[in-house]
């Protein structure tokens, strides 16, 4: 039998520890007895959770570390020319992407559940893994973000693993599940596929190259089970109700009624990550007892629709969403919940996702009346004026731009009591943002 990567290296250096796929390998590879250390930029609330686990973490570049470990693991954040890489090849070590090293760890379980699509993973998988914990399964959770139950990572055996498989450049195309989960295909990352049509190619080849492909009604031409809204789809929710953006639905299992679940965490995109969760369950063989357990169980993510608190009467809310879709989506969840104006401070990821889908940006964003759009958080990319929130903000008649965390502070304090505000973005805004509420609890 082939060793496994940590079987034939007993020391791994993570570049980029800190980010949450990163950081759950990581505590993957701390369970099986391997020296681990790492470094990032920031320290975070999962570097935090690593050091009390006696992982060593340093901040910013550290190139002097890179000699003391035998496999070095990258992030496909950090750009090119990153000097702790560049020290690795220099060393001779072993060097491996975070999307191999976890292609590596889905080898150490007998059943591999991979979630894919351009959003919805992180609720989905944090989804299942209530489910399965309910059904008492032997299982390994790897979140693409903080489970309020589970963390980012959670172990409790090894005869399934659910993961997130990320799409970008093409990472997830590494995994050979057993079950592959197609959630949507929504464009994104075009600047590594070229072309839509070359990412629903993609999307394709890994649903194929599982045993069971679960994918969403209509979306990708895949013979597999379905989820949806539409009545034709395997597993479809009916006899939908709503409460003050909560839902509850029954679940049809092709003409089957299995029961109905009530759903705590906002948004009617919701139901439809709970149906893909359901379908994995039941292609595991789980009865409906557990899954209704689970998913009533699941209080939601940090940084999807997460509240974060009250300023001057005004509920603040903090979503992870970037992509336009995902923008509609929470928009359309917060204004079921929000009485009064709605002020939305939302921060772009990546200046080729912005000039990609400007005009899709402009759509989503032009109705809003109260806008504050902040400093591109540009991740591995250079500056592009095209894709740039400057550029983005002067097209959007009610917007304003914001450079500074003073500039966050000015814009809510014109919110008041029944009012929402809304952050939105997956860069560093929702750090930016809690940090600015602190100060003003402290003043």
């Amino acid at each position: 039998m082939r060793k496994k990567i940590w079987e034939i290296y007993g020391s791994f250096y993570f570049i980029g520890i800190g980010g949450v796929s990163m950081s759950a390998l990581a505590k993957f590879l701390c369970g099986k007895g391997v020296r681990v250390a790492g470094s990032d930029t920031v320290r975070s609330a999962y570097t935090e959770e690593l050091s009390a686990m006696g992982v060593k973490i340093a901040t910013g570049e550290n190139k002097d570390s890179i000699q003391k470990y035998e496999v070095i693991v990258y992030t496909d954040a950090i750009g090119e020319n990153d000097a702790q890489l560049a020290e690795a090849v220099k060393c001779g070590k072993e060097i491996i992407s975070r999307g191999r090293l976890l292609a590596e760890v889905c080898k150490d379980f007998k059943k591999v559940i991979a979630i894919s699509g351009c959003h919805g993973k992180t609720t989905a998988v944090s989804m299942a893994a209530h489910i399965f914990s309910a059904s008492n399964l032997q299982f390994c959770a790897h979140i693409g973000g903080r489970d309020k139950t589970f963390s980012n990572f959670y172990y409790c055996g090894n005869d399934y693993f659910l993961t997130e498989a990320c799409e970008y450049k093409k990472n997830f195309l590494l995994l050979k599940p057993d079950i592959a989960v197609v959630l949507n295909s929504e464009p994104d990352h075009l600047e590594c596929y070229g072309s839509v049509e070359n990412l629903k190619n993609a999307y394709t080849r890994f649903a194929y190259s599982a045993e069971t492909a679960v994918i969403l009604y209509g979306d990708i031409g895949v013979d597999g089970i379905t989820f949806g809204f539409d009545k034709n789809a395997a597993y479809s929710a009916v006899k939908i109700s709503e409460n003050c953006g909560l839902f509850r639905f029954a679940v049809r299992e092709y003409d089957k009624i299995l029961g109905e679940i009530s759903l705590k965490v906002y948004g009617r995109h919701n139901i439809l990550n709970a149906l893909a969760a359901v379908a994995v369950a039941r292609s595991a063989g789980i009865d409906f007892e557990s899954i209704k357990k689970g998913l009533e169980s699941f209080a939601g993510v940090e940084r999807r629709f997460e509240n974060l608190g009250r300023f001057k009467g005004a509920q603040i809310i903090a979503d992870y969403a970037h992509h336009p879709e995902e923008i509609a989506a929470t928009l359309k969840a917060v204004n079921k919940i929000c009485k009064g104006r709605l002020f939305v401070v939302f921060q772009p990821h990546t200046y080729s996702r912005t000039r990609n889908f400007f005009k899709e940006f402009i759509k989503v964003l032009s109705p809003l009346k109260k806008l504050l759009v902040y400093r591109t958080f540009a991740a591995r990319e250079y500056f592009d004026d095209a894709g740039s929130a400057l550029t983005l903000s002067q097209r959007l008649k009610n917007s304003q731009y914001g450079e500074t965390a003073a500039d966050i502070v000015d814009f809510i304090n014109g919110a008041g009591s029944g009012d929402c505000v809304l952050i939105l973005g997956a860069g560093d805004i929702y750090d930016i943002a809690k940090d600015v509420l602190s100060d003003i609890d402290k003043n």
